[in-house]
């Protein structure tokens, strides 16, 4: 299990410089169906949960045993998504800004510095820092990456009962094989991107 006082150090550093803090990161940019969701979350100064990660290099019963602990203990998070259609009209780096700088927004108590995973900040109402590689740096950060993927996974979860045989449960709408046969042989729901299955629509 990862050694968690780095990622606490990293957040201690800023936390002590600006006050309170809040780690920001999306889930959910590449796939070809479904919305991309960002989460902001403070923690409280010293907590870190015992094997907190970047969620990508977890499993999933580990995040979302992560995700209820996390939720639990924050002292603010907020969660949001944005869906295929503004995806579409805006394209997917613009619809993810506008998904951070909600989730920054929607904060109380609004922290005097965000923390972004990345390379480049969202247009928020409080100072930002983009931080690359953020989500194996930072605590704030890492726990942000959990509560986005899990959030967006158990969409997709969901998605699958409504829109059987497209394998959403599995791939959670990332362009795998089996994906794209299923958009070949049942075509397309409201979940998917029109601007990221411009190849297949011109078919």
């Amino acid at each position: 299990m990862r050694d968690i006082a780095p990622l606490l150090d990293f957040d201690d550093a800023y936390r002590q410089k600006f006050g309170v803090l809040c780690g920001v990161d999306e889930a959910g940019r590449g796939p070809l169906a479904g919305p991309v969701c960002a989460a902001a979350v403070i923690l409280p100064p010293g907590y870190c949960p015992a094997g907190l990660d970047d969620s990508k290099k977890l499993s999933e019963k580990r995040r979302e045993a992560l995700y209820g602990e996390i939720v639990q203990n924050a002292l603010a998070y907020q969660v949001v998504l944005v869906g295929p259609e503004v995806i579409d009209r805006d394209n997917i780096l613009n619809a993810t800004m506008q998904a951070m700088s909600q989730a920054v927004a929607g904060l109380d108590p609004a922290p005097a510095l965000a923390l972004i995973d990345g390379n480049r900040c969202p247009p928020a109402p409080v100072p930002c820092q983009w931080v690359i590689g953020g989500d194996g740096k930072s605590a704030s950060i890492a726990a942000a990456s959990i509560l986005a993927k899990v959030t967006r996974d158990r969409l997709m979860v969901e998605a699958a009962a409504t829109y059987p045989g497209y394998g959403f449960e599995r791939h959670k709408g990332y362009g795998t094989k089996a994906h794209y046969a299923a958009i070949a042989q049942l075509g397309l729901t409201p979940l998917h991107r029109r601007s990221f299955l411009k190849k297949v629509l011109s078919k």
